[in-house]
């Protein structure tokens, strides 16, 4: 009995060590297990989807006044050709002081006065022919767009027209013109070209053409002013086809520079029918310039006129003109719908310079026009106030200063 009590007091000590130890190793097992299961990691945030942004496209664009030719120019420039031992003439120097300006901008555009051509004798005022190579000039100088309305280019007849035309053609296809049509059948053949993605019409008028009309037999004509059902209809198309509208308008009074009500009528007037810009030419002398609100109410800019360019005229005031720059902006939204604005109008003031006897006819930025070179001016022979001060006032007079770039 002893013995069995014994057996059963030493198999109850056993478990009560086993117990103990089972459990132990029970947790250190279930704690291992424990540590093997990885703990999971949260889920990264979805990368939110881009949403469509608006494009921006600009254009930096120049407007410049009347390039009239007379005798005096391409005589010089016939002589420094000579000089050099070439045939032709030899513009070069009438534009060298502005190239490196007109080289900042996209599209240069400018009036030539004159029927440019490779066929007929040169001549002077009052009817003008001028050597081809002027026009090559002004393309090597950087302007593209011609606008040819104007009341010269009636001057030489069909004939005028028809070799004026064959010369333009005869340029780079980058360069455009504006303002003759081969009849009524070409009047929606709008001018455009895109620069920079920004899709431009061209459209210019004159108001009169020194009482010539349209020569008999003539390949192709101009748009007069006073034919505003053809003007509104072409400035409408030109909307619906581009981006923006760049009408040429030769009108005003020679000399003068106050706008007369008839051009601010017009220029309401093209507004109101899609026109971004109207570039005003003809007086020979600078005239205001103003925002206009069309009747959408976009803000469309007016320059009545910018006066002379290059030229051989004789009174202070025709030396003296404006180059109207300004930037084209383009927004095109995600759905493919654009909006086209004009922003930062500047006008630029030019001189036109020659020495005595009309010597050495040269274009010059006012900004870089000297006091010094401004006493030597030819026209001082008739006009001795002539001066930059005497500029700076004709300018300041009768522009609204906040365009001017002084």
């Amino acid at each position: 009995m002893k013995k069995r009590l014994l057996v059963l007091a030493l198999a109850v000590l056993a478990l009560l060590m086993i117990v103990p130890l089972a459990s132990s190793a029970f947790s250190s097992v279930q704690q291992a297990a424990q540590q093997a299961i990885p703990t999971p990691s949260p889920s990264p945030a979805p990368t939110p989807t881009p949403q469509p942004t608006p494009t921006v496209s600009t254009v930096r664009f120049s407007a410049t006044g009347d390039n009239l030719i007379h005798n005096g120019i391409y005589n010089q420039a016939a002589r420094r050709a000579q000089a050099a031992g070439e045939e032709g003439y030899d513009f070069s120097f009438c534009y060298d002081a502005v190239r490196d300006f007109y080289a900042g901008f996209d599209v240069n555009w400018i009036n030539q006065e004159t029927l440019v051509n490779d066929e007929l004798e040169p001549s002077s005022y009052p009817c003008f022919s001028t050597p081809g190579d002027m026009g090559r000039e002004l393309y090597d100088v950087g302007f593209r767009v011609f606008s040819l309305a104007n009341n010269h280019t009636y001057d030489k007849g069909a004939e005028g027209i028809a070799a004026t035309r064959r010369f333009w053609s005869s340029l780079p296809e980058d360069a455009v013109t504006c303002g003759l049509y081969a009849g009524e059948e070409d009047y929606e053949n709008i001018v455009i070209r895109e620069t920079n993605g920004i899709r431009i019409a061209y459209l210019s008028y004159t108001e009169f053409t020194n009482g010539i009309p349209t020569p008999s037999g003539a390949e192709a004509n101009l748009i007069y002013t006073s034919q505003t059902d053809v003007i509104q209809r072409q400035i409408e198309l030109a909307r619906q086809q581009a981006d923006f509208v760049v009408v040429g308008v030769h009108w005003g009074v020679e000399g003068s520079h106050k706008v007369t009500d008839a051009q601010r009528a017009l220029a309401q007037q093209m507004a109101d029918w899609g026109a971004g810009v109207v570039i005003g030419t003809h007086p020979h002398v600078v005239q205001d310039a103003q925002w206009l609100t069309a009747a959408d109410g976009r803000q469309v800019f007016a320059a009545y006129s910018l006066g002379n360019f290059l030229n051989a005229q004789s009174t202070a005031d025709t030396m003296i003109g404006v180059v109207l720059s300004f930037t084209l902006e383009k927004t095109t939204q995600p759905d493919g719908s654009s909006e086209t604005v004009l922003k930062g109008p500047m006008l630029h003031p030019t001189v036109n310079h020659y020495g005595a006897n009309y010597s050495q006819i040269r274009m010059c930025l006012y900004k870089d026009y000297t006091d010094e070179l401004a006493q030597s001016h030819g026209v001082r022979e008739n006009f001795p106030n002539f001066n930059r001060n005497y500029i700076e006032s004709v300018l300041r007079d009768n522009i609204d200063n906040t365009f001017l770039d002084l």
